[in-house]
């Protein structure tokens, strides 16, 4: 009997292991031979011993394990060395930072007191470009300008915070955005490529700074213009007067408001106790010269009113002038000591300039006669009268009526006679009537 068959007879067939794998309705086997099992047997025993053997290496080898833990711990101290670096430069940047915003709010508070010093003079000369308005001195076109506030100042207190913000803004200490609307003056101040957030500040601040003197150049050439105009006004009224034979006096600044005169109008009024001048800047003195300037045009114009620029009888035509004649009563040649006026009888005679009656009556060959004292030697005399209105000691207006016209004394008929005497001594009328002409655009 063969060994097959011996097989057969002493034992059943051994059979293979399978193996089977379900999905749903899909069921699939796979059969495990021997030399499967064996293979796996086998690659799971070399990656043992290729494990153990590894770690054998390892546990046996110790600067391996030493050499690892010296790598992490540089490493360790490099990323620490590296924090701190950052920590430094952070600290050096917030410290820049702080700087930077002390410079600014330094250099914003020093804007600040310069808008404020401009703001405060463009105040004082306002009021003396008003006065110079009234005055005549000025135009319209010679208004000062005013100081607009600096852009980025929007707060009604006098702390400088909100200005600080916003220069910081601009220089680019502060992520948010800034409108143009918020700091329109400030929005030509575009930051460069390449610029640093000082530089930029600087550049900003040497703009605002520029407007700032430009503005204060402008009031002082205003205010340089005002003087000259309010000098060379009071000049040309001088000019004039003085061709008239008369000197306007020239009184020092002191003198324009008398020390015992109480009695000013509640307009004029002025007062309280000396003090030295804060300061003594060059607007300051500006500012002085044209006070005095206006002062003086006040006083030449005041002066002028005192004269007799005024005509005593507008509507009337002049018959005779002055000079030498022909007397109409001995025929040969006589001194016309002043000018006359055609008017009829009862005609309203009027005072040439305010004055004080020092004659008013029936006066040898002058007739009914009125003479005013006008002050500074000139004197006025108004002939032939019909009837006088005023008295000796009579304070006059200028304009006011005194007296008509009449045909009395040495008179060869109804008319007005007109003398100004300077001094005593007669002087052509005339004079006064042409310069007052010439003064009507120098006189408000």
């Amino acid at each position: 009997m063969s060994g097959h068959q011996a097989n057969r007879t002493f034992g059943k067939r051994k059979q293979n292991h399978v193996l089977i794998l379900a999905s749903g309705d899909k069921v699939r086997h796979m059969t495990v031979r021997p030399w499967m099992a064996a293979i796996a047997v086998s690659f799971a025993g070399v990656c043992s011993i290729g494990y153990l053997a590894a770690t054998s290496y390892l546990v046996l080898r110790d600067d391996l394990i030493g050499g690892t833990i010296a790598r992490q711990a540089r490493m360790q101290h490099e990323y620490e060395d590296r924090i701190t670096a950052l920590r430094a430069q952070v600290d050096r940047v917030t410290s820049r930072q702080l700087l930077d915003q002390q410079v600014v709010e330094e250099k914003v508070e020093k804007l600040l007191r310069q808008q404020m010093a401009l703001t405060s003079r463009n105040g004082k000369l306002g009021a003396l470009v008003e006065r110079a308005e009234s005055s005549g001195v000025t135009t319209a076109t010679d208004a000062p300008a005013a100081v607009e506030p600096l852009a980025y100042e929007k707060r009604a207190d006098a702390s400088s915070s909100g200005s600080v913000k916003a220069i910081e803004k601009l220089m680019g200490l502060n992520v948010a955005p800034v409108s143009a609307a918020a700091v329109p003056a400030l929005a030509y101040a575009a930051p460069d490529a390449g610029e640093s957030s000082s530089d930029r500040a600087d550049r900003i601040f040497s703009k605002v700074t520029l407007s700032l003197k430009d503005v204060e150049r402008e009031q002082m050439t205003r205010v340089q213009r005002l003087t000259d105009g309010a000098a060379k006004t009071s000049d040309a009224i001088r000019s004039i007067v003085g061709r008239t034979g008369v000197d306007l006096p020239v009184d020092d600044v002191a003198e324009l408001i008398p020390a015992n005169d109480i009695s000013g109008s509640a307009e004029t009024a002025i007062g309280g106790p000396f003090v030295e001048p804060v300061n003594d800047d060059d607007f300051g003195r500006s500012l002085a010269a044209l006070d005095t300037a206006l002062l003086e045009l006040d006083r030449t114009r005041a002066e002028v009113r005192k004269l007799p620029f005024g005509n005593p009888s507008p509507a009337s035509d002049i018959t005779s002038d002055f000079g030498n004649r022909l007397d109409p009563f001995l025929g040969r040649l006589a001194l016309h000591a002043g000018i006359d006026f055609r008017a009829t009888v009862g005609t309203r005679i009027r005072s040439a300039a305010p004055g004080t009656v020092t004659n008013a009556g029936l006066t040898g060959g002058y007739g009914n006669m009125v003479e005013i004292d006008h002050g500074n030697g000139v004197a006025t005399r108004y002939a032939h009268l019909s009837t006088v209105l005023v008295k000796a000691g009579d304070r006059v207006k200028a304009g006011e009526v005194i007296a008509k016209s009449g045909n009395t004394g040495r008179s060869t008929g109804p008319h007005l006679h007109y003398e100004i005497r300077l001094n005593g001594n007669a002087v052509d009328p005339m004079r006064f009537l042409d310069a007052s002409t010439k003064l009507a655009s120098y006189m408000n």
